[in-house]
């Protein structure tokens, strides 16, 4: 753990070839980074099409992770729910010169936000918006009364109690969705045909809450906010299929209507820096209806980042100061993304993981 500290400012000769090119040097952080290999790669091949001296680390609770494996730096961590989580962040930080903190997943996106500041103080920027926009976001609670109160289109949403005197007054139109007020990834969410469904999925899926059944086609949004909380892209992907709450078959979708509404509802939350992404079906009466806000990159972001919204590069151009020509729906259209499953090989002995002790 001992490798000197690389300042955020810090310059280094750049010299393939004997160029003299100055670039900076950046050290990011993914944290949880699981599954992430194509986030990764993406940031990888962006820091040399931008020329730039990077180092990627990781941080995962196993080392069995096939992206921490993939990190120049591997780290092992306690859980997110730990008390000394943030502090074995803060001291990759500051050990390793981190510039860059990139959440991959849910679990710590509250904590990040709340302890932003302590990051900052260090010189690493967080790509986390902040802490009531979080709240917002993973209360669906809150997002449904977010949507509600700024005039977006979003299925009714209600507590079970509420459902079921709904459905006492003949006022409940079934099928309804149930799902957790707090989850994530899609865990526990069921479709209920009637009373007796409702009753028994509600007891078996804690923090419940039930919403309108749509029916239509479903999309993501994948909206990239600048360094300045300017929202200066939105790329909808239709999901053709998923797979544990991840597309897993996707297509882009220019649609002028969903780029305009998604464009107001993160100007609006004011979210950001970085990507988020929002869900949304598109009725079959045609109407935009959000489901939910995810403030962080999704896991189909490698679609929208292929098809030329690059957005790990305009991440690390604008780390660098160096502000990116990004086009608002300059991306390409109809490109489908079609997942099958890859592999990491490497020996037992080879596995890669320094335990943080602070």
């Amino acid at each position: 753990m001992g490798r000197p500290r690389v300042r955020p400012a810090e310059t280094v000769a750049a010299a393939p070839g004997g160029q003299g090119h100055i670039q900076r040097r950046v050290t990011v952080l993914f944290t949880c980074i699981g599954r992430r290999v194509s986030l990764l790669r993406s940031f990888q091949k962006a820091a040399q099409k931008v020329r730039l001296h990077a180092s990627f680390c990781g941080t995962d609770t196993n080392p069995s992770s096939p992206a921490l494996q993939l990190c120049d730096q591997a780290f092992l961590v306690a859980p997110t729910t730990h008390p000394q989580y943030i502090d074995q962040l803060l001291h990759l930080v500051r050990e390793y010169g981190v510039t860059l903190l990139v959440p991959t997943v849910d679990l710590d996106l509250s904590l990040l936000a709340r302890h932003k500041p302590q990051f900052e103080k260090l010189g690493c920027r967080v790509l986390v918006s902040d802490p009531d926009v979080v709240d917002t976001c993973q209360d669906k609670r809150r997002t449904f009364g977010f949507l509600t109160q700024n005039g977006f289109g979003t299925p009714a949403t209600m507590s079970v109690r509420q459902a079921l005197a709904a459905d006492r007054r003949g006022e409940l139109t079934w099928p309804c969705f149930l799902k957790r007020w707090d989850g994530y990834a899609s865990r526990d969410n069921a479709v209920v045909h009637d009373r007796r469904e409702l009753y028994f999925y509600a007891r078996r899926i804690p923090n419940a809450l039930c919403q309108e059944f749509i029916e239509g086609t479903e999309y993501t949004c994948d909206a990239y906010i600048d360094f300045h909380r300017k929202v200066r892209c939105i790329v909808p992907r239709r999901r053709l299929e998923t797979r544990a709450g991840e597309v897993s078959k996707g297509q882009i979708v220019k649609n002028p209507e969903i780029m305009g509404q998604a464009k107001r509802v993160v100007e609006l939350l004011d979210a950001g820096p970085g990507v988020i992404t929002l869900q949304l079906f598109l009725a079959k009466d045609g109407r935009i209806r959000f489901t939910e806000i995810n403030p962080r990159f999704g896991g189909g972001a490698p679609l929208s980042i292929r098809a030329g919204a690059d957005f790990p590069k305009w991440i690390l151009q604008e780390l660098t100061g160096k502000p990116p020509r990004i086009g608002f729906d300059q991306f390409t259209d109809g490109l489908l993304m079609l997942r099958y499953d890859a592999e990491v090989w490497l020996r037992e002995c080879d596995l890669k993981g320094t335990k943080v002790d602070v």
